[in-house]
């Protein structure tokens, strides 16, 4: 399994990452410890958790993700060969369960953190993530950014300070951003130049086929300033693996499942994943292998977040590090890129 510098950090992670947040609603206990015993022997030492998971969210399953993992933890000793990551809920999004509401106030992230070091079974986060911004931003697929000046976020200072004194007590090795915006990712890193602060060392954003949207502002930032893009969604939901083409909704998918998942089933969606599903045919791929081979090719990318709820695709998933396409297939893929550019941001 290749392995890339996470920032500028002497730590090295998996080019795939294991993601988890079907673990405790599609997926068991018992068959989050298959994903991560075979992950782990595929070489994979990189593990993307979060407090708010599973997905969706419910006050009932909140925190099972990471409980689930912190007993796998427990039971197979394995905690200092793995780089777990987590992250810290914004506010909104449904989440008034969480702490009457999360913020990224000190006292909100220090409790957060608390919990999932409890759930998780460690003393220590490798890599702490702020989940979403607190404050009115184009993340989530929102587009056209409407500033409110009267807003009531809390300020980057504070949710920096704080996570600045989580990493001086050792209870976070580094901290990273998600869904963040280029100016975000800036006061991020101007904040931590001038007080002396940690200093971001990634940034968990969607990017895929469907959606390549981090290339227009980010991936400059990730390159000059070494905050690599941990790609979340880079099958889209599974759209990107052709199994919703032609009117099919797989009994178990999670487009099927969860209608609020519609960020890529739009006609323009579809309409550009039939073409990358016909070009992965051509060249002897399966959809799935052209996607993941192709985030995995571009150099801003740290790490690529997969997940799977059958062991099938897991397979498959991590099975996408031996792939390299060829130039005519990165062509290809460009002049399709061309017809549908940033069909569902």
């Amino acid at each position: 399994m290749q392995t890339r510098k996470l920032g500028n950090t002497d730590i090295d992670v998996s080019l795939i990452c294991l993601g988890t947040m079907t673990w405790g609603e599609q997926n068991t206990e018992q068959e989050a410890f298959e994903q991560l015993d075979y992950a782990t022997g595929e070489g994979i030492n990189f593990i993307d958790a979060a407090e708010m998971y599973p997905v969706p969210p419910k006050p009932d399953t909140q925190g099972r993700t990471e409980t689930y993992l912190g007993n796998w933890l427990a039971r197979r000793g394995r905690r200092d060969d793995l780089v777990i990551a987590s992250k810290v809920a914004g506010p909104g999004n449904g989440l008034s369960y969480l702490r009457n509401g999360p913020r990224l106030t000190r006292d909100h992230i220090r409790q957060a953190c608390e919990d999932s070091l409890k759930r998780l079974q460690t003393d220590y986060i490798d890599l702490y993530q702020v989940h979403w911004p607190d404050r009115n931003a184009n993340f989530f697929g929102k587009l056209g950014y409407v500033h409110k000046p009267d807003e009531d976020a809390t300020p980057i200072e504070e949710t920096l300070s704080a996570l600045d004194e989580l990493v001086r007590e050792g209870k976070v090795r580094h901290i990273g951003l998600s869904n963040e915006t280029p100016w975000g990712t800036s006061e991020y890193l101007r904040l931590s130049r001038e007080k002396g602060w940690p200093r971001v060392v990634s940034i968990q954003n969607p990017y895929n086929l469907l959606n390549r949207s981090f290339e227009l502002g980010l991936a400059e930032f990730a390159h000059r300033e070494q905050t690599g893009l941990l790609a979340y969604s880079p099958l889209a939901f599974g759209m990107l693996s052709g199994k919703y083409l032609g009117g099919k909704w797989p009994e178990k998918g999670r487009l099927t499942l969860y209608e609020r998942f519609s960020r890529y089933t739009s006609d323009r969606g579809m309409d550009a994943t039939r073409a990358y599903v016909e070009l992965a045919g051509q060249h002897g791929l399966t959809p799935t292998q052209l996607a993941l081979a192709y985030v995995n090719s571009r150099s801003f990318v740290t790490s690529n977040i997969i997940g799977a709820t059958t062991m099938d695709q897991l397979r498959e998933n991590i099975g996408s590090a031996n792939i390299t396409l060829g130039e005519p297939v990165l062509e290809a893929i460009e002049e399709i890129h061309r017809e549908f550019t940033y069909p569902c941001p």
